[in-house]
């Protein structure tokens, strides 16, 4: 596989002057990614003292950090498979190393005096780093990966149930690093910000586009990215539209307070950016027209764990409202249903390594197809637009089929909430249970913005009932996925009292 990224990145020293920067509050560690590729060669000699090579498996439990990246890298250049777990979703014990057939964790959870041996404190790579020596070139042959072979094993986010692992192949990776860089020309002097957990495999691909075309990259943390963004000075920032949602409010205010959009552009993001990513959940159009409107280009785009990134909008193809053209070695199929299906040219698997019975059968078909489970359409130019989960299709008593998510979109773009989820727990029709903004909550603003969905809607679309959630959805409480997506069937568990009691909430008029 000569053109393999994964197999470059793995043999060569990067040659330019490309950086990694990984910063938080009150730290900051900037390296040529020369040094980092030195640093990932000593922590794959210590790995190998440890007994691991190729066809092991050295899991990662642990928040952003340059120790992270150094272990991802150093397994790729001895052939071991990486698994990344998402911190607050796992714990670092027996029933982790045994359940996912580890034979190192490293992770930053505190250890209690009984972990088991094959637990590590993250924290040692950094002592390993300095205290190691890089091994002689004559005795590190650098591993050779072939297009199946997988480097890692990435999980779903887990809305329901315990999380499906799926293992990525080589073929995948190279493909859609491949295909973006033909869309977006990432060369030296841009800088990627990326602040998703890297346990999340294309936060990974970030790194892997530095090393191998020698642009900066800068990592972080969610909880760090408004602080350290305009001092960063990004050329990209990748983020879930929640994210821009927030940045979107925050920009509102500046401009309110009478500052200039560059300037408040410049406060918030630095002075370099030239497009903003989005995907991994549905985009509000108004926020994409916000950013587009003060001179910040927005590309929204659409992929899951099971098919990597599927369709971008770009630069040279660029349609608001969809989710952009597929990629290179990527189709889009809609099957009778009005289904998704994507079939790829080197699928990122075609089972679950880990999953119930039967959900490989459901989400895989013969031939590296994908069956989403999201409904969608693609216009005359083969753009794709998002209508919605398969799932979330209501069917009212006379039978009638109510796509939610255009009807909840709406509710969320009149800026009156956060979040709007939609149930139909008897004939009386439609409630909705919301999440509220940060703050004291407008009551008054929920029910006008109720008014004007209802009065953009069909009458089968309208909703009877709002519950105002106690409290916002958010990753922490568990009604949020890591990328911000409602968990349905867990907020109407939470809410399932107030759902059914025809009494409560905010009625339509």
């Amino acid at each position: 596989m000569a053109d393999s990224i994964i197999n470059r990145i793995v043999a060569d020293r990067p040659a330019g002057e490309g950086t990694l920067t990984v910063t938080g509050l009150g730290h900051r560690t900037t390296l040529p990614l020369a040094e980092f590729h030195d640093r990932a060669r000593t922590v794959a000699g210590v790995l190998r003292s440890r007994g691991i090579g190729a066809g092991d498996r050295v899991g990662i439990l642990a928040a952003n950090r340059l120790e992270w990246a150094l272990l991802d890298v150093a397994c790729l250049m001895i052939k071991a498979q990486t698994a990344g777990f998402e911190p607050g979703k796992f714990s670092p014990d027996a029933d982790l190393i045994e359940g996912y057939d580890l034979d190192l964790l490293y992770t930053d959870v505190p250890l209690p005096d009984d972990a088991p041996r094959q637990v590590l404190p993250i924290s040692t790579i950094a002592g390993d780093v300095e205290n190691g020596v890089e091994p002689d070139a004559a005795d590190f042959e650098p591993a050779v990966w072939s297009p199946t072979d997988c480097t890692t094993v990435k999980f779903t986010s887990g809305s329901t149930g315990i999380p499906k692992g799926l293992e990525a192949t080589v073929g995948s990776i190279d493909s859609s690093l491949h295909a973006v860089q033909s869309l977006f020309d990432h060369q030296p002097g841009d800088n990627i910000l990326t602040f998703l957990p890297l346990s999340l495999l294309q936060q990974r691909y970030w790194l892997y586009s530095a090393l191998y075309w020698g642009h900066d990259i800068t990592i972080t943390t969610y909880q760090s990215v408004y602080a350290v963004m305009s001092t960063i000075r990004p050329t990209v920032v990748m983020g879930v539209p929640a994210f821009f949602d927030t940045a979107k409010r925050h920009l509102e205010d500046r401009l309110a307070d009478g500052i200039e959009p560059e300037k408040a552009a410049h406060e918030l993001f630095g002075d370099r950016v030239r497009y903003l990513w989005t995907g991994s959940a549905p985009a509000d159009p108004a926020t994409l027209r916000f950013f587009d409107e003060i001179g910040l280009p927005i590309f929204e785009g659409y992929g899951l764990n099971e098919t990597c990134i599927t369709t971008k909008n770009h630069p040279g193809a660029h349609r608001v409202g969809s989710v952009g053209k597929p990629l290179p070695g990527k189709e889009i199929l809609i099957d009778a249903e009005g289904v998704v299906c994507v079939r790829s040219d080197h699928p990122v698997n075609t089972a679950y390594t880990y999953a119930a019975a039967g959900d490989s059968a459901r989400m895989f078909k013969p031939g590296g197809v994908v069956r989403t489970g999201d409904l969608g359409r693609l216009d005359e130019d083969g753009f794709l637009y998002i209508l919605g989960r398969a799932d979330d299709v209501i069917v009212l008593d006379n039978a009638k089929k109510i796509i939610v998510r255009p009807i909840e979109t709406r509710f969320r773009d009149t800026g009156a909430i956060a979040e709007c989820v939609l149930y139909h727990p008897s004939p009386a029709g439609l409630v909705a249970v919301v999440s509220p903004h940060p703050g004291p909550i407008d009551t008054a603003a929920i029910a006008e913005a109720l008014e004007k969905v209802n009065a953009a809607s069909e009458r089968d679309e309208r909703i009877c009932r709002v519950i105002v959630a106690a409290e916002p959805f958010t990753i922490e409480n568990g009604l949020l996925t890591s990328q911000f997506k409602p968990i349905r069937g867990r907020i109407a568990d939470r809410h399932r009292a107030l759902i059914d009691d025809p009494k409560v909430g905010i009625h339509a008029r």
